[in-house]
């Protein structure tokens, strides 16, 4: 790596993390450089024509809630200058039972209780009272790790739910489709369903549901990283792509920084710290416990999805996967090291919401299933076939498909290591404390070297969080440093005006 300008602060990876702390850097009055090994910047957070010219297909996230609730994209006034238009529906999922029923979870809780039965009273008890408290609990849980909770009762309410196992919650339910409901918005962490946390999982998703909605961005979700890009490019920041660092020490041809902030996992910070590291941090990072993978599948149609269920055909999301059981039996063989029979799968149809990512007539349409980690198995033929149980003629409607698996993911992205596209396993250790115990979860043991990605809190999801939440942290120590030189400084000139 040639010498290039001196700067402040380097961001290693171009994730949304890495843009949101190279965002916060350069407004704090830092020069900063980010280096992307990728042709292109934007990590999981792109979108390409990965089946037809004219089809467009985001390569990892579509659906938003998380950036819609974001303390980070609200600060920054992401969505409010309109760089970033998010496309929310009236349903924010849909969950199938069986071939021919499916629940609807909708943004508006009167209308989602009417569909779940005689388990409606249930499902306000549990939801109502987060609800209420929806503003500053969605804040305290995202951005809880760097302030004092603006609501600390709605979030200890919370807290004492959230670190359940799905099964437990589940008990709150006599009928199936409540419950259904909860396994569904659980297999988001890709766990056992009687995993702690899990139930905490299915709990925040389905606040964000009622709350924010689960919306798409127009376009696909490359405007979120565009609109990153653009405010980054007004600031003076340079984004470098197809500079992929092998060790830290090549940093040293920016200055050497002050700050080094990594989008990366733990496994790509014991590689790139190298002999930085004493043997026992060494194993800690490279002992970091990731998740199950995840294989994913992408389609062009000539036509919408031909659902048996009307319900299926207004929810852009639509979780598969029959009842709790079923889901939970699913999670409990990937966790196993197995690879399900029938995959619990999130089936996502954008141009139900965004008719613009595809041409007239046509349509996208992805699907993601957990496989056990670094699975190299092509397992499309199983997802389709939970598809043509609950859409019979799917294949006929499939003009070209891509598929993606959890190895094959890992080699396009490193962060997604063994297909774990969330930056470490869903654990309570992980998302409350991060790769290592520290009183700061961003900070790493090299001084002046922290980690951005989503292996840190609050983990995974298009948010910017981590990356935003990681930069305060590095200027909070590169302040307490200043700080710490000053006092010395004046120590010393102290100490030399004393003398004889």
């Amino acid at each position: 790596m040639s010498r290039r300008r001196d700067v402040d602060a380097v961001v290693v990876g171009s994730g949304p993390n890495g843009l949101a702390a190279a965002l916060a850097l350069a407004e704090a009055g830092r020069t900063v450089v980010v280096l992307e090994g990728a042709a292109t910047p934007g990590g999981g957070c792109r979108t390409t024509e990965r089946t037809l010219p004219g089809h467009r297909h985001d390569v990892c996230a579509t659906v938003l809630p998380l950036l819609a609730a974001s303390p980070f994209a609200t600060a920054i006034g992401l969505l409010a200058d309109g760089a970033v238009r998010l496309l929310t529906p009236e349903v924010s999922f849909a969950h199938v039972l069986d071939g021919s029923q499916a629940v609807a979870v909708a943004r508006s809780l009167e209308v989602t209780l009417d569909g779940l039965g005689r388990d409606g009273p249930a499902y306000r008890r549990l939801l109502a009272p987060l609800l209420d408290h929806a503003d500053a609990l969605v804040g305290d849980v995202l951005a809880s790790h760097r302030s004092w909770p603006s609501d600390p009762i709605a979030l200890a309410a919370f807290a004492r739910l959230a670190v359940r196992p799905a099964t437990g919650l589940a008990r709150r339910f006599d009928g199936e489709r409540a419950r259904a409901v909860l396994a569904g918005l659980a297999a988001h962490a890709t766990r056992p369903l009687d995993a702690p946390l899990t139930g905490g999982f299915a709990l925040f998703l389905a606040v964000l549901a009622h709350h924010v909605g689960w919306p798409l961005a127009a376009g696909g979700t490359q405007a979120v990283t565009d609109a990153l890009l653009a405010r980054l490019a007004a600031l003076g920041v340079a984004v470098e792509t197809g500079s992929a660092v092998g060790t830290l020490d090549e940093l040293d041809a920016y200055g050497p920084p002050r700050l080094v902030l990594l989008d990366v996992t733990p496994r790509q910070l014991a590689a790139l710290a190298g002999s930085r590291l004493r043997p026992s941090q060494r194993r800690s990072l490279e002992g970091y416990r990731y998740g199950p993978g995840v294989h994913k599948v992408d389609w062009a149609l000539s036509e919408p999805v031909p659902w048996r269920s009307d319900t299926c055909r207004a929810a852009p999301t639509v979780h598969l996967g029959g009842d709790f059981a079923a889901v939970a039996r699913a999670q409990a063989d990937v966790a196993a090291g197995r690879h399900p029979e029938r995959p619990s799968c999130i089936v996502v149809q954008p141009t139900v919401v965004d008719p613009s990512r595809a041409p007239a007539g046509r349509h996208v349409l992805w699907a993601t299933c957990a496989v056990p980690h670094g699975s190299t198995r092509d397992v499309t033929a199983l997802v389709e076939a939970e598809l043509e149980r609950a859409a019979p003629g799917f294949r006929d409607v499939v003009v070209a498909r891509a598929s993606t698996t959890a190895a094959a993911s890992e080699a396009v992205n490193p962060n997604h290591v063994g297909g774990d596209i969330n930056g470490g396993a869903a654990t309570l250790a992980h998302t409350l404390v991060g790769p290592q115990v520290r009183l700061d979860p961003y900070r790493t043991p090299l001084p002046g070297v922290f980690l951005c990605s989503s292996s840190v809190p609050p983990g995974g999801g298009v948010h910017g969080m981590c990356g935003w939440l990681a930069a305060q942290s590095a200027l909070g120590a590169e302040a307490a440093r200043a700080s710490k030189n000053g006092r010395s400084a004046r120590r010393g000139t102290s100490a030399r005006n004393s003398l004889p």
